[in-house]
């Protein structure tokens, strides 16, 4: 019986040994970051089009007040909400000590400057697929806003949500990879795969999750229910079902306007995504409008 116990014992914590480094943080190094001028007109596009100012301004923020990234918007998730943190460059409640490597880390690796992982609630797992140049650039237009000495909020999701090393399984094993630019693409419908699915995460909401809350690759960008638990996220596939009758002409107008061509107006989030949008060159909202063109067509 001892023998027994102690074999037992053995493999049970060779299997913790083996989860807890399978589950490690995956992270860039000082070498991976490439030497490059910090461009900040690119950085404030990419403010932009990634959408920062909607999850980490003040709720309701409008104009000026929106380049203040205090945090402290609630984000709901299936999980609980979410605080979001301070960004601004403050050097003790935002991420004015952060390095280079640490923000590059924290955007395409999922992973803090403390070395834990982030919930995917922070989509790095779309801005996983950006450049380490514009990673440079957008730290380096970020730096350049106001700070916010507003605290971060001690809440989270609570234990064992709050316990993030088994993101890492997640991560390893159950989150797929971003779907490629459609075959024979020009540069303008590459360069809005890479807006789309990338900087301006559309998947996030508009592609619907499995019971593990991975995105369903399968179901790119055909809609499902909204994050917050409120209604369903349209389909933005060129399927009747979905933007289908729509021109190209009619989507770039709508990241422009928040007018559809029926002449609806978009609310809620969408109604975020807009006004930032409005802030990025034509030929950027025109190519995002392209890549929907040129998707695959889902019911």
């Amino acid at each position: 019986m001892k023998r027994a116990f102690l074999a037992l014992l053995v493999v049970a914590l060779a299997a913790a040994g083996i989860l807890w480094w399978l589950s490690a943080p995956q992270i860039l190094t000082a070498r991976d970051i490439p030497g490059h001028a910090p461009d900040v007109d690119n950085g404030r596009v990419l403010f932009n089009a990634g959408g920062c100012a909607s999850c980490h301004a003040a709720a309701g923020a409008s104009d000026d007040a929106r380049l203040v990234l205090s945090g402290g918007q609630l984000l709901p998730t299936p999980l609980g909400a979410i605080s979001v943190p301070n960004i601004s460059p403050d050097p003790t409640h935002g991420i004015g000590n952060w390095s280079m490597l640490d923000f590059a880390n924290a955007l395409t690796e999922g992973v803090s400057p403390e070395g834990k992982h982030y919930v995917p609630a922070f989509p790095w797992t779309s801005y996983r697929g950006m450049t380490l140049t514009d990673v440079i650039d957008l730290k380096a237009f970020l730096d350049t806003l106001p700070r916010s000495d507003r605290a971060n909020d001690a809440g989270g999701l609570p234990f064992p949500l709050s316990f993030r090393r088994p993101i890492g399984l997640w991560k390893r094993f159950l989150l797929p990879d971003l779907p490629a630019a459609p075959a024979g693409a020009d540069a303008t419908v590459q360069r809005g795969h890479y807006l789309t699915v990338a900087l301006g995460h559309c998947g996030e909401c508009h592609t619907p999750r499995n019971f593990v809350f991975a995105p369903e690759m399968s179901r790119w960008l055909a809609g499902g229910p909204s994050p917050d638990g409120d209604g369903q996220v349209p389909n933005i596939t060129p399927s009747p079902d979905g933007i289908g009758e729509w021109s190209a002409s009619d989507i770039a107008y709508l990241l422009e306007s928040g007018f559809t061509p029926e002449f609806d107006s978009v609310g809620g989030e969408m109604g975020s995504v807009v006004k930032n949008w409005a802030q990025v060159p034509a030929a950027d909202r025109e190519a995002v409008a392209a890549y929907l063109k040129a998707i695959p067509a889902l019911p």
